[in-house]
């Protein structure tokens, strides 16, 4: 996430982003000129905060500015989600997982498992009412159907849909719909607080004789604990990074050996 930045050559509301070298300054009309961020691709086309390095062209949405670091999220409850600012294959792009689209801007991603999603889509929410439906229609992570290998169509658009992508459904009608179908003009919205991951602790909680520990019997402790939980959160950043790249480098001497088609990102 981006911290205020209260260097000398820093105005009082112009920021630093981890995703750029350069201070970020706020854009007080944003609307008056057509810009892109660089997070989720979308234009400014509200008048809402943005950030922006006239030197680079490089600009972010106050949304896309603060996204957290790491997300918990629902749809890959194994391990929790990275924020890039580009996708770490060779391509810099990748395909999200949740409207089977292209990437090019940050991403919320998963090493380990290859899992990609968009910032708009992490963001979506639970539960939408639109004007093509009468109810309310839930987001699901994939086919809301027990036989997940049965087919079924968009009912705005009646196209067959991907059962590995998300939908918003109603059950009660059995009405289901592509993300894009029923917002066609996505947007990042405000995410949780989200908790940083730290190790597991082997610890017993019962071997402490003081179940009460007085809070300032080490003025040092709380300190000691950010710096702990700052050097995790790099370590699970690189150790997934590593993963990823270990991956391709396996798949480049296969190929080597017998050249094979590529499909997904490739």
């Amino acid at each position: 996430m981006g911290r205020q930045n209260r260097g000398t050559n820093a105005g009082p509301q112009d920021k630093q982003h981890f995703s750029h070298s350069h201070i970020l300054k706020l854009i007080v009309n944003p609307t008056e000129t057509v810009l892109t961020c660089n997070a989720c691709e979308q234009p400014n086309n509200t008048s809402k905060p943005f950030y922006g390095c006239n030197t680079c062209q490089y600009f972010l949405h106050e949304n896309c500015f603060n996204a957290p670091r790491f997300l918990n999220h629902a749809s890959h409850p194994s391990h929790p989600l990275t924020l890039l600012p580009s996708a770490t294959y060779s391509s810099c792009s990748f395909t999200c997982k949740a409207c089977d689209s292209a990437g090019n801007g940050f991403c919320f991603s998963c090493a380990c498992c290859e899992f990609d999603i968009h910032l708009q889509c992490a963001s979506l929410s639970s539960l939408i009412l639109v004007d093509k439906h009468p109810h309310q229609l839930e987001l699901n992570f994939g086919s809301p159907y027990e036989d997940k290998d049965s087919e079924y169509v968009c009912d705005i658009c009646t196209e067959i849909m991907n059962k590995e992508n998300w939908l918003y459904y109603c059950g009660g009608c059995d009405f289901a719909s592509h993300l894009q179908c029923v917002i066609t003009s996505p947007e990042v919205g405000v995410f949780a607080k989200q908790q940083r991951p730290v190790p597991n602790s082997n610890s017993n909680s019962n071997s402490n004789p003081n179940p009460n520990p007085n809070p300032n019997r080490n003025p040092n402790a709380r300190v000691e604990m950010i710096n702990s939980a700052n050097e995790a959160e790099e370590q699970i950043m690189a150790a997934q990074l590593r993963a990823q790249i270990a991956a391709r480098g396996r798949e480049a001497c296969l190929d080597l050996v017998t050249p094979r088609r590529r499909y997904g990102y490739y």
